[in-house]
This record gives structure tokens, C-alpha cells and sequence, in this order.
């Protein structure tokens, strides 16, 4: 039986096209992992005093706070994002069609955000607190307050109603596509609901719950604004202080590592906790039917699913619309700082996008060209190009300093000797380094999503396609690319607002004066004044809602 494998031969790599492509992989290979090489250099050459400063001053304190925030959320995470995506794809009850989209819409909403609008809506003097002592009859929050939001416990409560949509997203994918015949077997052996939930759905989900609260731990660590709005101190905003406050680049950059080494434990863990585990694959498979609750059993339903919801998107979107139109009712208009900000960020997100998603492909390409060949361990080494979005982004930003400002003196020199040019900081001084920044941390978006689509091209057309002479390119670009359209355009949406949402490495490699949204709102957050970062919140949160309509609107065509 003739192999179905990709066609390629070690002419189809070793040739000029195939070394071109396999340069270029491991060009942007090394641009990805470099930051972490100089990470590593600037962390072990501090000097002692960092370290024994560190070590009794600011990580016991960042460590204990940014594990415990990992568990508290962690835990949340997986149990809201679990049990409604199997209240949804189990059980059919009122409004289950518009919550199977809708519980994905808290993903359209920064966590800066959220925390920005309940530390307003919780304030003392805010609209809850003040409603609650109306109905109890106090006057004054010196008699009645509720707990404060900022600390630890508020932090958790925040993130978790943000991130909880990655683990329900990946557990009901993994729902979603269990054969029913399983699920009826347990029934049939007298096992109800909950039963068959814990003893059967549940292990066989277990992979697919790992990987979102693998994803939601690297959100978790990324985040900078809501943790500082909160006042906890992680090792993300240790960083942040310790570079920006203290101008300590050394310190910074050792607890940089500290986090490096954090998130590889977890992704270790994930896998550890994956390895050993072993699922069949059933093909032509019916999938599970939901059962129909109705009356009071299934109004309990509705109501528990649209919880996170309401908390997570409707609450703060709600806010953020009537603060916005309050604001136009009284001042009429939007600042030209506030507008200047907002093309700022459209401008780097249109501009890191198409880069970032041409260095996907290039990647994925590549791998798919190295695959039978005798270096197809390259495979493996080119995928660690995915590696920047486990990389938060205040050390992502604290290793591409370095090499960044040497470029950029070597630039000047370069320039000033050949035309005697001034140029000063071309790339520091301007958004250069926010576009680099912003590709290495998204890489990972453009590859899964080419890949996913590159996997479900037919091998024999590019069999065909080498048949007929064409080249690697020449078969890439008339025959993979238009096949490859609607991938591509997923992935340019989801880099695009990802990138347009990005605060911890906009907030440390933007240049001076540059404000993007993010950064616009957290600096109206640091100061306590509201009157346009709600308009701002808006905007982002507006923008955020479409990769959210994108992928509501894969998963109700792959339902149907």
C-alpha cells in the first residue's frame, strides 16, 4: 500500500529553495530563543548582593503570593470551565443554544479590565456597597463595608471569571466528540448524571482540562495590570518594579529566571501528567446526544451556566458602556492623546500581525519539509519556536533589552561612519521593538493555527504538485495558500487582538510618549481617575469580542 506521508526526498530539502526555507526556520529559531540565552547571561552575572537581596526581600514574599495565586485560580478555572462545558454538551435546557457561545465571552475582556471595572463597581462609595447600605439602612462605610477587593482573594475572584473560558473551551471540545455509545453504556449499568460525569467523562476529558489550565497558569503569570490594581505582589510585578522603580535591570532579570523555571514546571507537569495515559480513537463515532431537562431542574441549569457570564462579560461591559456614555454626556468627546493611543495600537497590531504570521508559516512549512528526511529531528527543535507565549511578557521584554540596544548601537555607529547620520535609538525609540516583542510572543498563535490547517490538506495534492515539477515554494504558494485561507485569516484575527490587548511588554519596550489603549488604561488605573479609561476599556473590549464570535461561530458549525 503506497505511503500517504507528505512527499520529500533530500532533494526537496538539501535543495537551494529547501535551505532557503530551513535558514529562514532557524532564523527565527534563534530570534525567539535568544531572549532567554540573554536572560540567563544578565541573571548569573549580578552580583551576590542582588541575589541575597532578592532571596530575603522580594521572592519569598512574590513566590508565596504568584503559587497561591496559580492554585486559587487554577482550581477555579477547572471547576467553572469543567462543569459548564459539561452542563452544555450533556443536557439540553432553556438557553443552552445562546450560553454555549456566550460562556466564551469573558475571553474578550483584558483581566486589567475586569480588574479595573470591580475595583470601581466594589469601591465603598460604589454602586453595590452603597445599595447594600441603602437596604440595611447604614449611612456612612465606617458602619457597613464589604471585604477589600484588593488583595489575594480578589485577585483570584477576578482572574478566574476572565480565564475560565480556556479549560471550557478545550473540555468541551473533548465533550463534545465523546462517543455516545460510552456514555450509554454507564447509564445503562445504573449510573446516573454525576456518575457518569466523575467515572467516565471526566478521565477520558482529562488531557484536554490539563491543557487549558496549562493555559490558563501562563495568563496567570503574564498578568501585571490586575495583579497591581490588586495589590499582590507577583514575581511579574516584581519584575516590572524592579526594573521601572529601582532601575535594576540585574534583579529583574534573576527574577525573570525565577519565573522561566516556573513555567517550565508547569509545562512539565502537564506532560508528565499526560504520558502515560492512552485514549482509542474511534472513527465514524456517534456523538453524545444531550439530554433534555425542563421545569425547575432546568431553570437551575440555565441560571448556574449564566453566572460566569454575567460576572465575567455582562457586569463589566455593562459598566464600561454606561461610564462611556456618561462621559460623552458631560465632556462630549474623547482627548487627541486618547485617539493618538488608539491609532498607536492599531499601528504595532497591523504591523506586528502579517510579520508574525509570515514567520508561522515559514515555521510550519519548514517542519512539514523536514519531516521525512534524515534531520527530521529539526522538526522537534523548530516547534520551540511556539515557546514565547509560555514566556510572560515582562521577561520576554527584560531579555530582548540587551540585544535590542545593541543593535541599536551598532546601528548608529554604522550609520554616523558611512553617511554621518545621527540616527540615535531607531529601534528602542520607536515601536520596532514593540513589533519584535510582539511576534515572538504570538509566534505560537500563527504556527497552531497554520499547522491545523496545513494538516487537513490532502498529501496527494502536494505529491502531484512535485510531480509536476514545482518546487517547495512554487507548490506552497499555488496550491497550500488557497487552501490555507480561511486558517490564515483565523490566526491574523487572534494574533492581531491579542496584540492590541498586550500590557506587560507594551508597558516596559514602548518608547517614551508612546501610549497604546493598555497602557492609556493602566495609567488612568495607577492614578485613580476613570473619566476616559472606561472609553478605552470599551474599545478594547469591542475588539476583543472578535476572535470570541469567531470561535463561538467554528463551534456551533462543527455542532451542526
Amino acid at each position: 500500500m503506497p505511503s500517504t506521508a507528505p512527499f520529500s526526498s533530500r532533494a526537496s530539502l538539501y535543495g537551494e529553495t529547501g535551505k532557503t526555507w530551513l535558514s529562514a526556520a532557524i532564523f527565527i529559531l534563534l530570534a525567539v530563543l535568544l531572549p532567554v540565552a540573554v536572560l540567563a547571561m544578565l541573571a548569573l552575572g549580578g552580583s551576590l548582593q542582588h541575589w541575597l537581596h532578592l532571596v530575603e526581600f522580594v521572592l519569598p514574599q512574590a513566590f508565596v503570593d504568584t503559587v497561591l495565586l496559580l492554585v486559587g485560580v487554577g482550581i477555579g478555572t477547572v471547576f467553572i470551565g469543567t462543569g459548564t462545558a459539561w452542563l452544555v454538551t450533556a443536557y439540553n435546557f432553556p438557553g443552552r443554544r445562546v450560553l454555549v457561545w456566550a460562556l466564551l465571552l469573558p475571553l474578550a475582556v483584558p483581566t486589567y479590565i475586569v480588574a479595573f471595572v470591580y475595583l470601581d463597581i466594589l469601591h465603598p462609595l460604589g454602586p453595590v456597597q452603597s445599595v447594600i447600605r441603602d437596604m440595611l439602612g447604614y449611612d456612612s462605610p465606617r458602619q457597613f463595608r464589604l471585604p477589600d477587593l484588593r488583595a489575594l482573594p480578589g485577585a483570584i475572584f477576578v482572574l478566574t471569571l476572565v480565564l475560565y473560558p480556556y479549560v471550557y473551551l478545550t473540555a468541551r471540545a473533548m465533550f463534545a466528540t465523546q462517543a455516545a455509545n460510552v456514555i450509554e453504556a454507564a447509564r445503562t449499568l445504573g449510573c446516573n448524571g454525576r456518575e457518569t460525569f466523575y467515572r467516565v467523562a471526566l478521565p477520558m476529558a482529562r488531557p484536554a482540562i490539563a491543557v487549558g489550565a496549562c493555559l490558563v497558569m501562563f495568563e496567570v503569570l503574564n498578568d501585571i495590570g490586575a495583579s497591581e490594581f490588586l495589590g499582590v505582589r507577583t514575581l511579574t510585578v516584581s519584575v516590572y518594579t524592579t526594573w521601572i522603580t529601582r532601575s535594576d535591570l540585574a534583579g529583574a532579570a534573576q527574577i525573570a529566571v525565577l519565573m522561566l523555571i516556573l513555567v517550565v514546571g508547569l509545562v512539565w507537569l502537564e506532560w508528565r501528567g499526560r504520558r502515560r495515559q492512552r485514549y482509542i480513537t474511534m472513527h465514524r463515532m456517534r456523538p453524545m446526544q444531550a439530554q433534555s431537562v425542563g421545569g425547575l431542574k432546568g431553570l437551575g441549569l440555565t441560571a448556574l451556566c449564566a453566572v460566569p457570564v454575567c460576572l465575567g462579560f455582562i457586569a463589566p461591559a455593562w459598566y464600561l458602556l454606561s461610564e462611556t456614555i456618561k462621559h460623552f454626556q458631560t465632556v462630549g468627546g474623547v482627548s487627541a492623546q486618547l485617539l493618538a493611543s488608539a491609532g498607536n495600537t492599531v499601528l504595532v497590531a497591523a504591523v506586528a500581525t502579517p510579520i508574525t504570521i509570515v514567520c508561522g508559516l515559514v515555521i510550519v512549512w519548514t517542519a512539514r519539509r523536514v519531516r521525512e528526511t534524515t534531520v527530521g529531528n529539526w522538526r522537534s527543535g523548530l516547534r520551540l519556536a511556539g515557546i514565547g507565549y509560555a514566556v510572560p511578557g515582562t521577561v520576554l521584554a527584560i531579555g530582548l533589552l540587551t540585544p535590542l540596544s545593541f543593535l541599536d548601537t551598532g546601528l548608529g555607529i554604522g550609520l554616523n561612519a558611512l553617511f554621518g547620520i545621527d540616527s540615535g535609538l531607531l529601534i528602542m525609540g520607536s515601536m520596532t521593538a514593540l513589533v519584535v516583542a510582539y511576534t515572538i510572543r504570538f509566534l505560537a498563535i500563527a504556527i497552531g493555527g497554520i499547522d491545523a490547517g496545513l494538516a487537513r490538506v490532502p498529501a496527494s495534492l502536494e505529491q502531484a504538485s512535485r510531480l509536476l515539477g514545482e518546487n517547495s515554494t512554487a507548490t506552497l504558494w499555488r496550491v497550500h495558500l488557497p487552501l490555507l485561507r480561511p486558517a490564515i485569516v483565523a490566526a491574523t484575527l487572534l494574533v492581531f487582538v491579542d496584540a492590541m490587548k498586550e500590557l506587560p511588554a507594551t508597558l516596559l519596550l514602548r518608547p517614551i510618549n508612546f501610549e497604546t489603549l493598555s497602557t492609556w488604561l493602566y495609567a488612568e488605573a495607577i492614578r485613580g481617575t476613570y473619566e476616559e479609561g472606561a472609553v478605552a476599556a470599551l474599545i478594547i473590549v469591542v475588539i476583543g469580542l472578535l476572535p470570541v464570535i469567531l470561535l463561538s461561530r467554528m463551534g456551533w458549525s462543527s455542532e451542526r
